[in-house]
């Protein structure tokens, strides 16, 4: 059974630093696609950022620069480490994994940036 389990959300200041880790069981974090999304009130879940089987990362235009995500094979966990917070970053984040053709979701987090 996969799960997947984000914590390190939180209310930090604009120009903080958060750093959200991903927990996962049922599958191995080097062996498949993960990523973290996001998603504000009243708006889509979007993608922020995607780490693949073999380390290429990509990221949303809005956080290139601030953002990175990585992963930790030993603890089987993936990392979003949030520099220079803007207001605009508040959401629920949820961490992704695609396996075996399944998409399989967190609970999610909550990010709250205040101005």
């Amino acid at each position: 059974q996969v799960q997947l389990v984000e914590s390190g959300g939180g209310l930090v200041q604009a120009g903080g630093s958060l750093r959200l880790s991903c927990a996962a069981s049922g599958i191995g974090v080097s062996f498949t696609a993960m990523g973290w999304y996001r998603q504000a009130p009243g708006k889509q879940r979007e993608s922020v950022a995607v780490i693949t089987r073999t380390s290429s990362t990509n990221y949303a235009d809005s956080v290139k620069g601030r953002f990175t995500i990585s992963r930790d094979n030993a603890k089987n966990t993936v990392y979003l480490q949030m520099n220079s917070l803007k207001p605009e970053d508040t959401g629920v984040y949820y961490c992704y994994a695609n396996y075996f053709g399944g998409d399989y979701w967190g609970q999610g987090t909550q990010v709250t940036v205040s101005s």
